[in-house]
């Protein structure tokens, strides 16, 4: 993949882009001043291959541009890749076009949304070659697996201004969270070291340790569910012998599974039929209740007749003793000494006729027969009153005496309801018992129990051997190995290039290489291994970054790698000018035969590539020599600039 033109749409729609153009397989340098847009010109072209986020500063461009667009050639055909500038931090919203050698830059109303960044990748990753498969990390890495694409390949073909001078980083965005390791998970496959097959088994190897977790836990909770139902099962057979629905079970080493089963089994029969409380009791208690009532009634009006004779007697008794008390005032005087014939002209005490009658005398003698009288009847009640009282208390008697009986016939036919509802309870309490037992069995009849552990078992067997066999097949695969042999082809052109551009420690070094655990460059010196965070001077480290990105994109192109076919360097002679530099023609004390050195490497890398290799620098330099001269593209000085100064407000 090779760029074309780079383009910048203004915001007002004026129909004409500001347009960059660059020549495919070939060294294209683009030279300025400073705050020219030189160095925006590598997001630009990292924006429009798909990178959600926005990375352009505020400024001029951001301020002017609407929609910015790339042109690119893989083989035969050209995409336009086109996004517009977000209104947030990032955004998605992209344009994809499709055609042959004749599609060039739109023009600005020809700008529209019509894709994403997701099917600008794609796009991509199929044109260049980059094989459809997921990458797969290793089991235990703690990383989530995801597709190779263009999005990783990218990486390898940028270099901004402060990473082609750090010591620590050698690939662009690598200190960013995740993409170095992203880095070496990708880079094997893009130096054909790994591929789909052993993605392929790499995933049937992480699948296969998967369900082999996922069985093992099963019989794990198999064992443990059995374990439990055995403890269980016990458990309820003890709750049936406490109910009496089985004999005392014995204890848990004493019983098999199979005892235990036929224990239950027993209990689920057991229980005696009992009866329900009898409805007739309701009647009969019903029955004594009213015979109580009558008694009580009755006793209560014999009771009441009783005391009321009772009071009779003794106000008879006292009548009596009130009339003999008068009888016996009337007798010790005498005045009755005789028994007159109750004439009044009688005196009663010398018994002489009296001259004329005395009707005192008279009424003396009506008194004493009225009170011997009312005597004599009142003797002749007793006997009666007597017979009747004994009569009452037998009556009495015999009703308390049924009134007992009444009291016992509950009281036995309580005791007789309580004995029943024991009986209930007891049955109620093993129909409980005996519809857990139920339960049990028809829970334990869904599951195979010992035989569910044998099949579990024989599953984790065939399991493992086959993760065993792929793992084997993962081993020979040597993904790590074949990457390092392949890393020998790309440091042997290090080692040559690094000595050609004089780079500390390279004439001593046996070779220059990049380590694919350190992400970085490492010299392998006779005594020991040296990293580039050991070495000195931005000199060497752009240097060594220099040599290593062309070396590795020279691998991919003789190996035909789905690696896009171009290297974007940023500024990569800022450590032979002062910090803040304008112009570097201005600069009279720089080494500029290391300068020139370093755009001949590129020049040279290039011819070797014949066309396979596009490189692009955005630099100040801008040498005289002629072949220096045929490789700009352009020339941002005298007011030149990426954003054009008719762009820009005035105001």
């Amino acid at each position: 993949m090779d760029l074309l033109a780079l383009a910048l749409y203004h915001r007002d729609g004026r129909p004409e882009p500001r347009v960059l153009r660059f020549r495919p397989g070939a060294l294209n340098i683009l030279t300025g001043e400073s705050e020219t847009g030189k160095s925006t010109v590598l997001s630009i072209i990292e924006y429009c291959l798909g990178q959600q986020t926005f990375t352009l500063p505020d400024g001029v461009i951001t301020s002017n541009a609407a929609w910015y667009a790339l042109l690119v050639q893989i083989g035969p055909v050209r995409l336009l890749l086109g996004r517009p500038t977000p209104k947030g931090a990032s955004t998605t919203k992209a344009m994809l076009v499709i055609g042959d050698h004749t599609l060039d830059v739109p023009t600005a109303e020809q700008m529209r949304v019509n894709a994403d960044t997701a099917s600008i990748r794609a796009e991509v990753s199929a044109r260049i070659g980059i094989e459809d498969f997921r990458f797969q990390p290793p089991a235990g890495a703690g990383r989530h697996p995801f597709d190779i694409s263009s999005a990783q390949a990218v990486l390898l073909c940028l270099q901004g201004q402060g990473e082609i001078a750090n010591q620590n980083l050698l690939f662009h965005r690598q200190g960013e969270q995740g993409i170095a390791q992203a880095l070496k998970d990708t880079l094997p496959y893009f130096l054909g070291a790994a591929g789909p097959d052993q993605a392929v088994r790499q995933q049937q190897l992480a699948d296969t340790n998967k369900a082999l977790r996922r069985t093992q836990k099963q019989l794990d909770e198999a064992r443990k569910r059995l374990d439990g139902a055995e403890a269980h099962r016990l458990a309820l057979a003890r709750m049936a012998a406490d109910v009496g629905l089985i004999p005392e079970a014995p204890g848990p080493q004493d019983l098999t599974a199979t005892d235990l089963d036929a224990l239950l089994h027993t209990a689920l029969r057991s229980g005696p039929d009992l009866p329900a409380l009898p409805g007739e009791n309701t009647g009969r208690r019903e029955t004594l209740a009213a015979e109580r009532r009558q008694l009580r009634d009755q006793l209560q009006e014999l009771t009441t007749a009783r005391a009321v004779l009772d009071t009779w007697q003794q106000e008879s008794r006292a009548l009596s003793g009130e009339l003999h008390t008068q009888l016996g005032r009337l007798k010790p005087i005498g005045l009755l000494a005789h028994d007159p014939s109750g004439e009044a002209d009688l005196c009663p005490l010398c018994t002489q006729t009296l001259p004329e009658p005395d009707p005192d005398i008279t009424d003396l003698h009506d008194l004493t027969r009225r009170l011997d009288r009312e005597l004599e009847d009142l003797a002749s009640l007793q006997p009666a009153r007597t017979r009747h009282r004994r009569e009452l208390d037998e009556q009495i008697t015999a009703l308390n005496t049924r009134m007992r009986a009444n009291a016992a016939t509950v009281e036995a036919l309580n005791a007789s309801d309580r004995q029943l509802r024991q009986a209930q309870d007891l049955r109620t309490r093993q129909a409980h018992v005996q519809g857990r037992i139920l339960q049990e069995l028809q829970r334990s009849s869904t599951t195979q129990g010992p035989d569910e552990l044998a099949a579990l078992q024989r599953d984790i067997a065939l399991l493992r051997e086959r993760a065993e066999a792929l793992q084997r097949l993962v081993d020979a695969d040597e993904v790590g190995a074949e990457a390092e042999n392949r890393l020998n082809e790309v440091a042997t052109w290090m080692t040559d290039w690094s000595r050609r551009l004089g780079l500390e420690h390279a004439d001593e070094a046996e070779e220059a290489r990049i380590s694919l655990t350190l992400l970085n460059v490492v010299l392998r010196m006779p005594t020991q291994r040296l990293p580039l965070t050991r070495i000195g001077s931005a000199k060497n480290w752009i240097g060594y970054h220099l040599v290593a990105h062309l070396a590795l994109h020279t691998f991919f192109r003789r190996h035909q790698r789905p690696t896009p076919r171009f290297l974007v360097l940023d500024q990569p002679t800022q450590a032979f000018f002062p910090e803040e530099v304008h112009d570097a023609a201005t600069v009279v004390d720089a080494d500029w035969e290391a300068v020139r050195a370093y755009f001949a490497l590129m020049r040279d890398v290039v011819h070797l590539n014949e066309g396979g290799l596009q490189v692009i620098v955005c630099d100040h330099v801008n040498l005289r020599d002629e072949w220096f001269q045929d490789a700009v593209v352009e020339n941002w000085r005298g007011g030149a600039a990426l954003i054009p100064t008719e762009w820009i407000d005035p105001t």
